[in-house]
């Protein structure tokens, strides 16, 4: 499916893929994570069906908590094999996506190397690592926010995605 709505523009994937989801569950609960290397590099992804970087992430599942749903989406996205638990920084509320989307922010401590480590897939078209002073140009506006408020520690409260 995510291969046959990558060949669309991307903005009528992205409203396609937020409309079913509103339809299915009027409130949502996502997650996105931030994986550091051992040189403090963060782990971006580029979607097929997005344009710009993000931090991995995506959808609690069903039955699944947002701690198991981080892990996932790391070993999922980038082939990243969660060692500890995820650590939950803050929870937003994603007014922009569709005024009902929560998401949590993690970071991923101790990780190690999957099979499919950093390889592409029909969800990801790049992943990689970026130094914090060399992200790339088309970072999306909210991984911009919350890598800001990792670099200084401050998570406040009430913040919008």
């Amino acid at each position: 499916m995510l291969k046959v709505l990558s060949l669309f523009p991307k903005h009528w994937t992205q409203t396609l893929i937020q409309g079913v989801g509103l339809v299915r569950n009027p409130y949502t609960l996502g997650v996105r994570v931030i994986v550091e290397d051992s040189q403090k590099k963060v782990l971006l992804v580029r979607h097929t069906y997005l344009a710009g970087w993000y931090l991995p992430g995506g959808g609690v599942e069903g039955g699944e908590s947002m701690h198991d749903a981080a892990g996932r989406e790391v070993r999922e996205e980038a082939g990243i094999h969660a060692v500890d638990t995820p650590v939950l920084l803050n929870v937003y509320l994603n007014r922009k996506a569709t005024g009902r989307d929560h998401v949590g922010l993690f970071h991923l401590g101790a990780w190690s190397r999957a099979e499919n480590y950093l390889m592409p897939n029909r969800e990801i078209e790049e992943a990689g690592f970026f130094s914090l002073e060399a992200l790339p140009e088309d970072l999306s506006s909210a991984t911009s926010r919350r890598l800001a408020e990792y670099r200084t520690g401050d998570f406040p409260s009430g913040v919008r995605w």
